[in-house]
């Protein structure tokens, strides 16, 4: 497959970690550096990215304690929003040669309603494939650091606080557990970055990583 071929298709760039990880801060960045180089970029979010996605968002991380949502119903309406933010806008950019960044996608499911909220994987992976038309990130990088240090960031944003950041250390640790997880699976897809560092030392990376991998004479799409 030719490299004109490859890159007529955009690329798919995820960004995943546990809360307080500083993914919409490295997100810009990258937006930034890809729009500089002359990429089309598209930056976007789950859950989220469309109107319906957004609004179902909104209900994940409101929802009263009056009524608990299950581990279950949750899943189904992480995947309902996957897949309006799938069909409705990252193909479509994907199919321009739009470089999309996305903060979250699968992997966030199978390490927080998988490992931390003990949902069968293999149940996850068949639903996230039917919801995605299975789709599959080009390069994801997980930013990491310890679960103490997350929180504490998250905490100090006191205007951000959402059902997740409210869940027990022990569940997050479970996350990140599974996270690390899910890399040592899957190497060549998912880069592991140290995120317990400055910023710009984390940027540094990052940079490094994607210019290298952008490069690469043996990329290809990930689309199945």
């Amino acid at each position: 497959m030719g490299t004109k071929k490859q890159q007529s298709r955009g690329l798919f760039i995820t960004l995943e970690g546990i809360e307080g990880s500083g993914k919409s801060t490295q997100i810009s960045h990258l937006a930034d550096l890809l729009s500089q180089a002359g990429r089309s970029v598209l930056k976007t979010r789950e859950p989220g990215g469309t109107e319906t996605a957004e609004a179902i968002r909104h209900i994940l991380l409101t929802a009263s304690s009056h009524e608990p949502v299950t581990p279950q119903a949750e899943a189904l309406l992480i995947f309902a929003a996957r897949c309006q933010h799938v069909t409705h806008l990252i193909v479509p950019a994907l199919q321009q040669g739009t470089v999309v960044l996305c903060d979250r996608f699968s992997d966030s499911t199978l390490a927080y309603q998988g490992f931390a909220r003990g949902l069968d994987l293999q149940w996850l992976r068949t639903a996230d494939e039917f919801a995605t038309g299975g789709l599959t990130p080009d390069l994801t990088l997980l930013l990491d650091l310890s679960v103490s240090v997350g929180l504490a960031r998250r905490r100090a944003d006191r205007g951000q606080q959402n059902r997740l950041d409210r869940e027990t250390e022990r569940f997050h640790r479970k996350v990140r557990r599974g996270f690390l997880t899910l890399a040592a699976e899957e190497p060549t897809r998912m880069k592991v970055v140290n995120a317990n560092r400055p910023a710009k030392q984390v940027q540094d990376e990052i940079t490094e990583i994607v210019l290298g991998w952008m490069t690469r004479p043996s990329r290809s799409p990930r689309r199945s």
